[in-house]
């Protein structure tokens, strides 16, 4: 609906994602499918030139997601702080919810009142009660579907007037048909779609790696990034040749799997074989399920979802790390732009540690027997600390020998290497020399390799 495409466009999608990801993906009883975040990228594309070229930039974006996973890519995952995990999790929580409110609205967007609100309301209680309530005394069965069942049950037995899957749309349909998609294949064309594709395959992968993460904190185990980015990839070339949106993996969804005990790939497989039968055969009576019931357990989604230990560790954790996630959570939340979010929160995170390192640099300064004037330095030098590396040093004042120690520090990057070589320049000017000791190897290899541009006495 948000890209303005027929409903069986989307549950194609989450049939062919579903089935290939569970499959071959790095995370048993991760689902995926088609998602909100995909869809907000290519509606543009969507209304100007049609579902032919979305089919074919999800194709061009699965090869993309199969570099990626083929190039380990995944690992860098292990960038992402934790302050932006939860600025995502909490954000994509809120969205969640925020979008259920739809629900207690007329068709013209005013809220419901009188008895329309007061049945869809209790019937989503109703729901969440169940959800809530039946695990603390069995765990035989899932709460959510007993729930989904007994509010169907109430509506039927009763004939409650309320909204149903089939006031929103018709789910009725055929198996997915292969098709080619139907675009020129030129130059422009590919310059066309690629950068909607790029965005569609980096935006997937950061929403599925980062449930794979959270998946992996509540069930104690270990997912595989690369192999869950290569299984992105394929899902999304099938989803493209089978008549599909693309996607990625739904956190919402994944939740309800994980919480009520799925472990294994079966229980995604039988998420997409169940979703393709409803499709081809059960569309009847799906299509009567009230509204009022998911509508209770995307509620109880989100708030399984929310971080609430956040909260708890506010005043524990350091402000930078609390500016971060709120951060996080507001472009998620205003935006709907997970992967704009994630890669803001890992930029700003990134920044706050080079300059906290920045700050840590020392030297401790002493004149041994032979005069010779020893700076001994704490802390990494990179571009952020030579400022304050520089200030450390008396250019004028120094003896004629000064011995620059880096036995506690690391020279980082290109930036420290030029700065320790104008700083042996500035000595050079006044006639005095500068030596350096106890570098690290990776210290060392960075320096002979800017030989041929510095003028630096290294001392084995």
């Amino acid at each position: 609906m948000i890209a303005g495409l027929s409903p069986l466009v989307g549950l194609y999608a989450a049939f062919v994602m579903g089935l290939v990801t569970s499959i071959f993906g790095g995370r048993p009883g991760m689902i995926s499918g088609a998602t909100g975040a995909i869809a907000v990228v290519i509606v543009a594309l969507a209304n100007s030139h049609g579902v032919e070229y979305v089919f074919a930039t999800v194709v061009q974006a699965g090869i993309l997601q199969i570099i990626a996973g083929t190039l380990r890519l995944g690992t860098l995952m292990r960038l992402v702080p934790l302050p932006v995990v939860y600025g995502f999790v909490n954000g994509l929580a809120i969205i969640i919810f925020m979008s259920q409110l739809d629900q207690f609205k007329n068709p013209s967007g005013d809220w419901l009142t009188g008895s329309a609100l007061y049945v869809i309301l209790g019937l989503v209680l109703l729901t969440m009660l169940i959800i809530w309530g039946l695990p603390k005394i069995t765990k035989a069965v899932p709460a959510s579907l007993v729930a989904i069942l007994v509010v169907f049950g109430v509506v039927v037995a009763f004939g409650i007037d309320t909204k149903t899957v089939g006031d929103i749309a018709s789910i009725q349909g055929g198996f997915p048909p292969f098709h080619i998609p139907d675009i020129p294949f030129t130059l422009e064309t590919l310059t066309l779609i690629f950068p909607y594709a790029a965005i569609v395959a980096g935006v997937g992968l950061i929403e599925s790696l980062l449930t794979l993460e959270l998946i992996d904190e509540i069930t104690e185990t270990r997912g595989r990034t690369n192999k869950e980015a290569a299984a992105q990839g394929v899902a999304n070339i099938a989803s493209g040749l089978f008549s599909g949106m693309g996607g990625c993996a739904m956190l919402g969804q994944s939740l309800i799997n994980i919480s009520n005990g799925a472990r294994a790939r079966l229980s995604g497989i039988v998420a997409a074989v169940a979703l393709l039968l409803f499709i081809m055969f059960g569309a009847g009576v799906i299509e009567k399920v009230p509204m009022a019931a998911l509508t209770g357990l995307m509620i109880m989604v989100a708030i399984g979802t929310f971080e609430w230990v956040s909260f708890k560790v506010l005043d524990k954790y350091p402000k930078s790390d609390i500016i971060v996630m709120v951060i996080v959570i507001l472009v998620t939340v205003f935006l709907h732009n997970l992967a704009l979010a994630v890669l803001i929160g890992v930029v700003i995170s990134a920044l706050v540690y080079a300059w906290g390192n920045a700050k840590r640099i020392r030297a401790r300064k002493r004149i041994d027997e032979k005069g010779i004037k020893h700076y001994e330095i704490y802390g990494p030098l990179f571009f952020g600390s030579i400022k304050m590396f520089n200030e450390k040093f008396d250019v004028l004042n120094d003896p004629k020998e000064i011995i620059i120690d880096f036995r506690e520090s690391r020279i980082v990057d290109m930036s420290a290497i030029e700065a320790v070589n104008k700083l042996t320049e500035r000595y050079h000017k006044v006639d005095k020399k500068v030596y350096i000791t106890n570098l690290s190897s990776s210290s060392h290899k960075l320096l002979i390799k800017a030989d041929k541009m510095i003028n630096v006495n290294v001392l084995e």
